[in-house]
């Protein structure tokens, strides 16, 4: 019996993402079918892939074996794919970036802009996710390009440092914080409700880190899925958060928020540029390498690449 291989890559990503949704919103189809796929490929092999827990979902021992030898199949694959992109050069062909969300909101499009310009013929995929989902989507060579928000713990992967974002402590403009002429005791903090990213956001893991070395616990926290929203929902009122100096520029300078400074505390994060080791980089990933290692917000003309 010949295995099918579009079912098998449905139960990879189920697999390899833990979840039947998130698979779903990688391969940008729905829920339903990925979950029919899957029960489909268990009917024809004759065996259970997947155990479906309270906590997730966890390949079975027979989902392991086959997961080793999926691998193996998808990279082949790819392999084949690159190279021939490879020998197509820059005229053509497509180049597929992942991108954290807040370094896709706020750091890639000037960057994105550039390139198109430098080479139209080369189209461009964006995939903005949290950084847990990224580096799926890298392992399973489904992007080229990945860059993240935080660090990454990944057999397979290895990460680069690109540039640091410094992040900022926002509150509406209304907001006790925002009184006061000089820096906050962040131990006040633990005193106010914290708007955080989902789990999985690099931003959460960094601020988590920072938060707890200086013994700092928030008195509740609430969580949100985008930094816009959270933007929106701290003019509001709600609470105060901690995000990318990057993300909130334009929301300072129409004062509907303010940044505060936190006495002692400064926050810093890496950004991370995702490799897979031994994997072949295609022309349009080299001259994207190339483009986006140039200082941000510099004239065109100087980040053009070579």
């Amino acid at each position: 019996m010949s295995l099918n291989l579009h079912l098998l890559r449905l139960f990879a990503m189920v697999a390899r993402t833990g979840s039947f949704s998130k698979a779903a919103e990688l391969l940008h189809i729905s829920q339903p079918a990925i979950s029919k796929g899957v029960r489909d490929f268990e009917l024809q092999l004759g065996c259970r892939l997947l155990d479906r827990t309270p906590r997730g979902v966890k390949p079975t021992r027979e989902g392991q074996a086959l997961m080793k030898h999926a691998e193996t199949l998808f990279a082949a694959e790819r392999s084949a794919e690159e190279e021939l992109r490879a020998l197509r050069g820059l005229d053509s062909g497509s180049l597929r970036i992942g991108a954290s969300t807040t370094i896709a909101t706020y750091f890639l499009p000037e960057y994105l802009g550039a390139f198109h310009a430098r080479f139209p013929g080369i189209d461009l995929q964006l995939t903005s996710a949290n950084t847990r989902d990224i580096a799926s989507l890298m392992l399973a060579h489904e992007i080229e390009v990945g860059l993240v928000e935080g660090p990454v713990e990944e057999e397979g992967l290895v990460e680069e440092a690109w540039r640091t974002d410094v992040m900022e402590l926002i509150v509406a403009p209304r907001h006790r914080f925002a009184r006061s002429d000089t820096p906050i005791d962040p131990a006040s903090l633990a005193d106010e409700i914290l708007i955080v990213r989902e789990p999985g956001s690099g931003s959460r893991e960094v601020i988590a880190q920072t938060l707890r070395a200086h013994h700092i616990e928030p008195a509740r926290t609430l969580e949100i899925g985008s930094t816009e929203a959270i933007k929106q929902v701290v003019a509001a009122g709600l609470g105060v958060a901690i995000v990318s100096a990057a993300a909130v520029k334009d929301q300072l300078a129409l004062d509907r928020l303010r940044a505060i400074g936190m006495r002692g505390l400064t926050i810093e994060r890496t950004l991370w540029k995702l490799k897979t080791p031994g994997r072949l980089d295609v022309p349009a990933a080299i001259a994207f390498d190339k483009l986006i290692a140039r200082p941000p917000f510099a004239p065109a003309a100087d980040r053009t690449p070579d």
